[in-house]
């Protein structure tokens, strides 16, 4: 058996969840924040067969998507006498990091 913990933007995760779901697949939401951004997340905690493990990766790949987005850097310490306007850098964001762990054991009561 596998843990599947799969970390995705907001914006994707009901589709997620709905996809793995409408495949028969168990999963577990938990929303959570990301350190980068500080923006809204969901992880994933799905437990699967060592068989099945490849379609839920699939389902992760198809789901959950970068997008582009533009956000203020942190403003640098300057002089007093120093004005500093700040551009807004295009980053990265979305997209699935996954962990995908050997269960040693399982029990459902």
């Amino acid at each position: 058996m596998k843990l599947v913990i799969s970390i995705v933007h907001r914006e994707d995760a009901d589709g997620l969840l709905k996809a793995l779901t409408d495949a028969g697949h168990k999963a577990t939401l938990v929303s959570t924040t990301g350190g980068f951004l500080r923006e809204g997340n969901a992880t994933l905690f799905i437990g699967t067969d060592k068989e099945k493990l490849e379609e839920v990766l699939g389902l992760v790949r198809d789901n959950c998507h970068t997008r582009k987005r533009y956000v203020s850097p942190l403003v640098p310490v300057t002089e007093p006498s120093e004005f500093y306007i700040p551009e807004p850098v295009e980053v990265e964001v979305g997209g699935a990091t996954v962990f995908v762990l050997d269960v040693e054991r399982h029990e459902k009561f």
